[in-house]
């Protein structure tokens, strides 16, 4: 059995994106952009006629953020240090939602903000990746930190033994969005949510 596992996000967790999403958007685009709860589905809308920015053009607008703007993102606060002490005592992997092609950049884009740790891209639900680490790995204890409510719920089926922080770093949007009901806390802060997790790490993987 290895040592404990903490599985994180990036976007939100890690590093700020929403906000450099939409100044990119204002700059390049002349696109308005207002996720209130964290929802793309209508927070999109074009400067002048006012009209919503429809869902199969908003995945190409991440697709060119990811492309080209990543050098945009900033580190959240408290992020890299938190990392630096569950690293101490637990492996770490960023498990991201970005399609493959992304993967050397965002290894690259944490690496130089100090994160220097294993990272998996993913497509949909995170709870069968979580469930194939932890077959991999074989931790002692597994934590897991999103700031999307849908993935608490997919580990939560998929890997139930894993304890689940519920993080929305972005201030900007965190008070519009809920706790997510598959988490087993809510921490927007990582001081508070290194202390919470150290503590969860060192119990058994029977969370």
């Amino acid at each position: 059995m290895s040592r404990p596992l903490l599985i994180t996000d990036c976007d939100e967790v890690l590093l700020h994106m929403v906000r450099h999403f939409g100044a990119w958007l204002d700059e390049a685009h002349d696109i308005d952009f207002n996720p209130v709860g964290g929802a793309f589905g209508d927070a999109l809308t074009r400067r002048g006629s006012g009209g919503i920015v429809p869902t199969h053009e908003v995945w190409p607008l991440l697709d060119g953020f990811f492309r080209t703007e990543m050098s945009r993102q900033t580190l959240v606060p408290g992020a890299a240090a938190a990392l630096e002490r569950i690293g101490a005592v637990a492996d770490i992997v960023i498990l991201t939602n970005l399609q493959d092609w992304c993967h050397a950049g965002r290894a690259a884009q944490l690496d130089a903000f100090g994160i220097a740790h294993r990272v998996v891209c993913n497509q949909g639900g995170k709870g069968p990746a979580v469930a194939r680490l932890l077959d991999e790995i074989g931790p002692s204890a597994a934590a897991f930190v999103d700031d999307l409510a849908v993935h608490h719920q997919s580990v939560a089926a998929d890997a139930p033994g894993v304890w689940r922080l519920h993080m929305v770093a972005e201030p900007s949007i965190a008070a519009t969005i809920p706790p997510a009901p598959d988490a087993h806390v809510r921490i927007d802060d990582w001081d508070a949510a290194a202390d919470w997790l150290l503590g969860r790490l060192a119990l058994p993987i029977s969370a």
